[in-house]
Order: structure tokens, then sequence, then C-alpha cells
């Protein structure tokens, strides 16, 4: 606890300090942000998760940047003191971590840019390459190397990377980089409306470890076609990959990726569909290495992304193995002739996904892995009051399509914001999941109250009501996950205080989720920029 309010009062005198720096005649800038999560763990005879033996956890980063003219550079510093529960850099090395910071520097010009240090970027849709950070996640596969783009007019865009990985492990036998090309035909050709793309990638991945120089290289390519003409959006990849000796490979088959994306615009009206085949394309950035930070490319979950509790208790899960499915989504959206502040916006969505392979299951059946139903319509009725209604229709298989098993829930969402003037404004949830199977039903709800532009207060809480079935078993665990608290922003400062029960699940973003364990504690986020 004394480390906490230590923390904080640290933070808190750097934030008070936080302005833009302008250095020189030049006018040469330094910016950054500060970003600090606590947590204080309590036990709870309610909770199967004890909590940790230092009942303290709290990640930290500090970033700085610095640029001049077409020069940039910036430097990242983590804290782990130590990582709070359900984050893998936990799980590495010593329980207390100060990691090698990360660094760049970048010249950009106006056809070419060169950068050396911790390197993201992603080609195409990042089937056989994505490095990104997600600090929700825990996730940073960053690689430090080097990295050079050219632009040749408006009609070619190329690059090419190399470095290794930096978090997680300390692999230094192993290496990574490719290259990517984009053509714009519309540029070439003279078109006068939309646009037309064809690109391709090339990737590869080298271990030493793994044994025979035959195999200790991986590559992997991608060809893609994009184009955009008078309100119809095409997108489409295909993406092959070699013969994967990693660890987390169970066979010597090549792999494939095939994406296609059709969307639709006109009026009040938009359409857009997508499709995706996987076929073993999960691929690890070191070979020997394990953990989710260990990937080399990008693979979410093309289902829609839940904000509501309820509808996120169960959310979709990458056969990376194989898998086949998509998505669909409409939307509509009237507008009052008369009254700019009333509308209605209608969405409906909907997703399947399904094993690729017989022999994924263990009847010798394709099995179902996912399917869920949205509909939601919101309602502006004037400038004080906004409503929508959710349905979600949501069955997942928990076997992950190994057995032929799937569970079904139906999640009914209302949601109420009333505004009582420009700065004071009161938001409502109500939520109920009904279901006769796993858990059996569950209810929600939360209150939030906010004065803007500075306070902002919310209570929330999520039962387990259970239910018997037919046989007359029970089925829930009747527990409750209560959650209330608030945050302060001043300037470019946020400071949140929350104190609650957090239930055990996937945590969730663009896609990519990682598993948080159930706890009950105090939260304390602080996040400033300059």
């Amino acid at each position: 606890m004394k480390r906490l309010i230590f923390s904080v009062v640290a933070l808190c005198s750097l934030l008070s300090a936080s302005a833009q720096i302008t250095l020189g005649e030049k006018g040469g800038v330094i910016s950054g942000s500060i970003e600090s999560n606590n947590i204080v763990y309590f036990n709870d005879k309610a909770l199967s998760t004890p909590a940790p033996d230092t009942h303290f956890g709290s990640n930290d980063y500090i970033k700085v940047d610095y640029a001049i003219d077409r020069f940039s550079a910036g430097i990242q510093l983590e804290t782990y003191l130590p990582a709070l529960q359900g984050y893998e850099i936990g799980n590495y090395g010593k329980q207390f971590k100060v990691l090698t910071p990360m660094v760049y520097a970048q010249w950009q010009d106006k056809s070419y840019s060169v950068t050396v240090g911790n390197l993201y970027d992603q080609f195409g849709n990042g089937l056989i390459f994505r490095t990104f950070e997600d600090r929700q996640l825990g996730f940073n596969n960053t690689l430090l190397g080097v990295r050079a783009t050219a632009n040749i007019g408006n009609y070619v865009a190329v690059k090419a990377l190399y470095g290794r990985p930096r978090l997680y492990t300390n692999y230094k036998s192993c290496w990574a980089g490719g290259a990517d090309l984009s053509l714009s035909l519309g540029d070439m050709f003279g078109m006068k409306q939309g646009s037309l793309f064809i690109e391709g990638s090339y990737a590869n991945r080298m271990d030493d470890q793994i044994g025979k120089a035959t195999d200790n290289l991986l590559n992997m390519y991608s060809a893609r076609l994009n184009m955009d003409i008078a309100g119809v959006t095409l997108r489409g990849e295909y993406a092959g990959k070699g013969i994967d000796k990693s660890n987390a490979s169970n066979s010597s088959d090549k792999g494939k990726a095939i994406y296609g994306e059709l969307g639709y615009s006109v009026g009040n009206f938009s359409f857009t569909a997508m499709g995706r085949v996987l076929d073993k394309m999960g691929t690890p950035l070191c070979a020997t290495g394990n953990g989710t930070g260990n990937t080399l490319n990008y693979l979410p979950a093309l289902t829609r992304q839940y904000t509501y509790m309820l509808a996120n208790l169960n959310p979709y899960q990458v056969n990376v193995e194989g898998e086949v499915g998509g998505q669909a989504d409409f939307y509509y959206s009237y507008r009052s002739k008369t009254n700019r502040y009333r509308y209605w916006n209608i969405h409906a969505n909907y997703s399947t996904y399904y094993t690729l392979r017989k022999s994924q299951s263990k009847s010798g059946n394709r099995e179902r892995l996912w399917q869920d139903i949205n509909v939601d319509v919101e309602r502006q009725w004037g400038k004080k009051l906004k409503t929508t209604l959710l349905y979600s229709f949501q069955e997942w298989n928990p076997y992950h399509g190994y057995h032929h098993r799937t569970y079904v829930s139906n999640i009914f969402v209302a949601d109420v914001q009333y505004k009582f003037n420009r700065k004071t404004s009161m938001r409502v949830e109500a939520q109920y999941l009904l279901s006769g199977e796993y858990e059996g039903d569950w209810v929600a709800g939360l209150v939030e109250f906010n004065l803007a532009p500075k306070w902002s207060f919310f209570v929330s809480d999520m039962y387990n009501i259970g239910r018997t079935d037919r046989n007359g078993e029970y089925k829930g665990t009747k527990k409750n996950y209560y959650s209330v608290g608030g945050s302060y922003t001043i300037k470019r400062t946020r400071i949140q205080l929350s104190y609650g029960r957090n239930r055990a699940g996937f945590i969730c973003s663009g896609g990519v989720c990682r598993y948080s364990p159930e706890y009950n504690g105090i939260n304390i986020a602080v996040t400033s920029s300059f």
C-alpha cells in the first residue's frame, strides 16, 4: 500500500508540471505520455482466486518523443512492480521489473524514411505480419531493428524491415523481417473517381534453435486487391505460409489464409460483409518461444465487438488451426428534416464460424464454433434524451469445436442517456441474459453520472441468477460482481479510482483477447499527455 501511495504522489507531481516543451530557435518539440495502472488486491472468500502475495500490482509506462523538422526520436520505459494479475509479462524473470527501454530514431523525407530502433508495422490485413502494442492486453511484439520506406509519386509505395524480438523472452537466436509493395493502378491509369490498388508482401522468421538450416527459416507471402468505386468497396487478400517447425505447431503442413470484404454505401444505408478462411496460420514470432506476445501475425476475431457487460461475457476466440466463416453488418440512419437533434440509427449484425476440417473434432464432423445475431436501435429524441435497445443471440462452443456442444444465450440491453444541461448528464443501463445452459441467467445494471469536463461517477453490478434445468440440476454461481468509482480530468490528465469485484474471463481489444482471473480490489489508473 505504501508503494501505491508513493507512486500516485510521484505521478501527480510529474503531471502537475506537464506541458509541451519547445527547445531552441528551430522549434524542436518534446511531447510524451504517462500511464499508470494499479490494483490493490483483497482476499475474498466468495472468489476462487486468492489475492497475490504482494496484494498489489502496478503496470507503468512513460513515453517521451522529440521532433524537429524531418527528424524524430523517442523512448519508452516500462515498469511492473509487480505486474497486474493476468498479464503474461509477470510470468517471466523477476517479480519486479524495469524493462529495457524501447527507443527509436526516424528521418522522414517527402519520398522516403528510415527508422532505427523499435518498429511497429503491418502488412495488409496483418495475416502474415503485424507488430503492435496494446497495454490493456499487456501485449507488445515490437521488433528491434531497421525499416526503410520509399514512395514514387502517387504510384508506388515500398517498405522493408528487419529485426529481432524484444519482449517476453531473451531470444537472441530469432530474427524476423519482410517487405511490402503497393501499386496504385488508379493513379497510373488516371482514374477520376475511386481508387484501385494491387499489393503484395513477403515476411520471414528465422530461429537458429530449431536445428537444421533447412528448417529454421519460415517464409510467408500475401497478395491483395483493394478497390473503392462509386460507393462499392472491395478488399481481398490471399496469404500463404511455409512449413512451420515451431513449438506451437503440431503438424508439418503448410498454412494459408483467405480474406474478402465487400461494402456498399448509398444515402442513409450501408452494408459490409467479410469472410475469412484460416488454415494453420498461428505463427510465433520466435519458433522456440511461447505466450500470446510471441506472435508474428494478426488474426483477430471478425465478429461484433461488444461493450455491454453481459454481451461480452464469452467473446469468440479464433481457432488458428482451422476455421471458416464471416460476418455481415447492415446500417440504416434516418434523420429528421425539421430537427437535427432527432434521428434513428438501426444496426443489424450476423456472424458464424465453423471448424475447417473434420479431423478437428472428436465426432469427425465439422463443428460450429460461434454464431451471433444482433439488432440494436438507437433513437435520439431531442437535445436531452437518447435511448439504445440491443438484442443479441449468441451460440458458442466451449471446446473450440473438438466436442459437439454449444451454449446459447439471449441478451437484452436497454441504455438510456439524459442530458440535464451542457455539462450534466446521466446514463443508465439495464441488462438481462437468458440461458438454460452453462451458468444460467444473469442480470446487470449500471448508473453513470457526468459533470463535464472534469468529473464522472459510476456504480454497476452483475449478478448470476442461475437456473434449474429440466433434470432438476441447478446451474449457476449466485455471485455478484459489483463496482463503484469515479474519475477526475484536468487538462490532459485523468485519474480514475474504483473498487469492486471483477469476474474471470477474457478481456478483448480489437478482437485479440487475454484471460484475466477474478479478483476483488481497488483500481487506480492515471493517464496524462504533454
